[in-house]
């Protein structure tokens, strides 16, 4: 006998449907990714929006505050301080120093002057810094850098308040500026100038330097990014096993199904519709290959006796037993099917005719010796052998099978007969 045939391999439709569910998975892994990635991105963004807000919210009341200060300074036409060693009056204002009755002399502070000393007291080590400016500045030293003076020009467009980030070789800095509007106060001093009531006369620039806030915030991002990862990781694990969990479940299902569409309900056998088409195939297989194929067709002797005798569920067990004991006594690549009522169809894949014969026989005599009623009698069961002939259709050689059966039957049945 020749070996036996190799394993089928998946059908079109399987394959398909593992490319299907394989593609599913990828879109399902890369939509969490996405989703996950975008959420925690959404709050790392965030979470920087409303630090940056709250920095600008600061800022912008610092900012009101020294508003206040110049306000208060205007009003009262600027205020006089007692000039002493190192102090220096202001060049640019006309008159700026009286002398009291007492002999001392008093220097002028304008709203300007008061806002730059102010700036100049403070410690640029602290990270906190303001800068008084103007497009056209009476001191020089009050000129705007380019990103103020960009401000600037934006605050005469209308615009109301500019932050900005800015890195510098001494570290990040934050930056918020507002404009300083010309007010009746502000006349006495910039009324030469040109300036009208309402215009923008300048800003004021406040500095805040968040180099630990920066690196509070990349630590932030690292550890939001590091929990994002271990999400994505836990969900993605998770997704995979209940995955993989599904796809057995349908393969189960399928080879139930399958199992269902090709078995014998009665017998767990291969059914009818299922044999015939194995032996298509396997006629096709050796159809190329040349290799030799025989077929059997057998039928139970007196079976109708034992329905009638014994009863339907008797003759259902007789039924099984057969099916069982073929099963038993053929090779695993031998097809088992139950062709019709109390039939069995028995096809041997590279099996030559002589080697056919004696092995149907074997199963014959297997089958008369444990094939038992319930009474003590045995069944016997009628084969009909024959050997495919290259280039015949599956129905041409189990017709042949079909005539050597009834010969057994006609010659006094428990025997096998052969057609060639």
């Amino acid at each position: 006998m020749t070996e036996a045939p190799e394993p089928r391999p998946p059908s079109a439709l399987e394959a398909q449907e593992t490319r299907s569910l394989k593609v599913f998975l990828a879109s399902a892994m890369l939509a969490v990714v996405l989703c996950i990635s975008g959420a925690f991105l959404g709050m790392a963004v965030r979470n920087r929006q409303l630090i940056q807000d709250e920095m600008v919210h600061r800022l912008r009341r610092d900012f009101q505050n020294i508003v206040v200060m110049r306000q208060w300074n205007a009003q009262h036409g600027g205020v006089y301080v007692e000039k002493k060693a190192g102090t220096v009056s202001n060049p640019y204002l006309a008159n700026p120093d009286i002398t009291t009755l007492d002999g001392r002399v008093l220097t002028k502070k304008n709203p300007a002057l008061m806002t730059r000393e102010l700036s100049e007291l403070m410690d640029p080590s602290q990270g906190y810094t303001l800068h008084i400016t103007s497009l056209r500045p009476l001191n020089p030293d009050n000129g705007p850098d380019p990103r103020e003076a960009e401000a600037l020009r934006a605050f005469e467009r209308g615009l109301k308040e500019q932050s900005w980030m800015e890195h510098r070789e001494q570290g990040a800095r934050f930056r918020y500026m507002a404009p300083l509007l010309v007010e009746p106060s502000c006349l006495g001093c910039h009324g030469k100038q040109g300036y009208r009531i309402g215009e923008v006369r300048g800003g004021i620039s406040i500095s805040l330097r968040v180099n630990e806030l920066q690196a509070k915030l990349r630590h932030s991002l690292y550890l939001v990014a590091g929990l994002a990862a271990l999400t994505i990781l836990l969900i993605l694990g998770s997704v995979t096993l209940l995955f993989r969990q599904l796809v057995l479940r349908l393969q189960e299902a399928r080879r139930e199904l399958k199992a269902l569409a090709v078995t014998d309900a009665l017998t767990g056998i291969q059914n009818r519709r299922a044999t015939l088409l194995r032996l298509e195939e396997e006629l096709e297989r050796h159809r190329r290959s040349g290799a030799p194929v025989c077929c059997t067709l057998l039928d139970l002797d007196h079976f109708k006796q034992v329905n009638d005798q014994l009863g339907h569920l008797a003759g259902d067990q007789v039924l099984r037993d057969a099916a069982g004991l073929l099963r038993s006594a053929s090779r695993t690549y031998d097809m088992v099917g139950r062709y019709g009522g109390e039939e069995f169809i028995l096809v041997l894949p590279g099996t030559t005719l002589e080697e056919a014969r004696d092995a149907v026989e074997r199963v014959r005599k297997g089958l008369e010796a444990q094939l038992l009623l319930t009474d003590g009698r045995k069944v016997t069961a009628s084969f009909g052998l024959t050997q495919w002939r290259p280039g015949e259709s599956a129905a041409e050689l189990l017709a042949r099978a079909d005539e050597a059966m009834y010969q057994a039957k006609a010659k006094g049945r428990n025997r096998v007969e052969v057609k060639a």
